[in-house]
């Protein structure tokens, strides 16, 4: 019975050392952001805006706040890098433009992009522009 004891141990601790070592996550802090951003018709028929401030905080006025901040921060400020919503989309063509404007994480943001619809502009965008 001692020898399945010592050969179990060995074995774990065999197993332990060669298991690799891995960083902590880097703890600091948010990335800030202050930005507004529109959804606007073709020909600017209709446009509609809302302040996204990040890190969330109470009282803002983005209906998804923190899934908005999450998707901006994992794309490093880079909304041409936004995770998204992959679904699929009806083929209509209904031109939306999104623009995005202030400052993330201390850089400017000066962001515009048309997509033929809302649902394709729903797909590359994620939560960032459901408002």
């Amino acid at each position: 019975m001692r020898l399945h004891a010592v050969l179990a141990t060995t074995a774990l601790l065999a197993l332990t050392a060669a298991a690799p070592a891995t960083a902590a996550p880097s703890v600091g802090p948010a990335p800030e952001g202050d930005l507004f951003l529109t959804v606007s018709g073709g020909g600017h028929t209709w446009i509609r805006g809302v302040g996204l401030v990040c890190p969330p905080r109470p009282g803002g006025h983005h209906p998804h706040t923190a899934a908005a901040c999450a998707d901006i921060a994992a794309a490093g400020g880079d909304l041409d890098a936004l995770p998204g919503d992959p679904h699929l989309c009806t083929k209509e063509f209904d031109p939306v433009t999104a623009e995005a404007t202030g400052i993330w994480d201390g850089r400017r943001v000066s962001w515009r992009r048309t997509f033929s619809n809302a649902c394709e502009l729903d797909v590359a965008t994620g939560p960032v522009f459901r408002f």
